[in-house]
This record gives structure tokens, sequence and C-alpha cells, in this order.
């Protein structure tokens, strides 16, 4: 199955592929449908990430890759619907950028790191959720 992951400095000898950082785990997001994938690097352009590509890759070759790099992967099917907040940082990237990565960026960073949400400001985003 081909599926959509977002790319850094494509198709060079520095390329970098856009993962999240969530805990000890380093996830490489692959979406079901191209859409997804580029709204998604949109939003990440908007948190002045340098523009990443969306690339077309057989998802074996994304699971070997992780497998072999000490990464995890998760697909983002079509229609997928957050259950619970990690779920959601699938949907939307985290405010939060690493300074550092393990590519040479041509721009700024390709990781990003997650830090555990405060419990009262979910509870509020919670009830203003629960107001829409």
């Amino acid at each position: 199955m081909r599926v959509f992951v977002l790319l850094f400095n494509a198709r060079t000898e520095n390329e970098g592929i856009h993962s999240i950082s969530i805990g000890d785990r380093n996830v490489v997001l692959m979406f079901a449908e191209e859409d997804d994938a580029i709204r998604y690097a949109l939003l990440l352009e908007a948190q002045d990430f340098p523009e990443p590509a969306v690339e077309a890759i057989d998802q074996d070759e994304v699971e070997e890759f992780c497998n072999g790099s000490g990464y995890e992967c998760k697909l983002i099917p079509q229609g997928f619907v957050p259950q619970d907040e990690f779920d959601r940082v699938l949907l939307s990237p985290p405010e939060k950028n690493l300074d550092s990565t393990d590519w040479k960026p041509e721009g700024d960073t390709a990781i990003e790191e997650v830090e555990p949400p405060d419990p009262e400001i979910e509870r509020m985003r919670r009830k203003l959720e629960g107001l829409l």
C-alpha cells in the first residue's frame, strides 16, 4: 500500500523524514490520504518549519526504515477521528519543536517534542469543546 510521508530536503543526500517525539518514542506519521499529509505539512510551515515535501512511499519501506532506525510508525487512515490526547497530536503538530536534529536541515528542524498537557488546561479545553 502506498502511504504519504513528509520529507525535508527530499531526494537529496541530506534527506530527513518528519517525526514527532512523544516521551522516549519517535513516531513517523504515514498518511493514507495525500490531502491529510498536505494539510499537516501546511500546519508545520505555519510553525516556521522548513517546507516539507509530501512523498508517496510504499508502507513496507517506511516500516522497514522505522524498525531499523528505532522509530515507530503510525498510519493515519482516511477519516481518522482522534480518540485521546496522543491521537490529537497526529492531526495537528505540537507547538514545541526540538532545537537540534539527527540530520542537517537546510532550514530549521524536523523533529518535534511534545510536553505532557497540563490537566487543568485539558479540563478547560474539554469544557470549551463541549460548548461547540
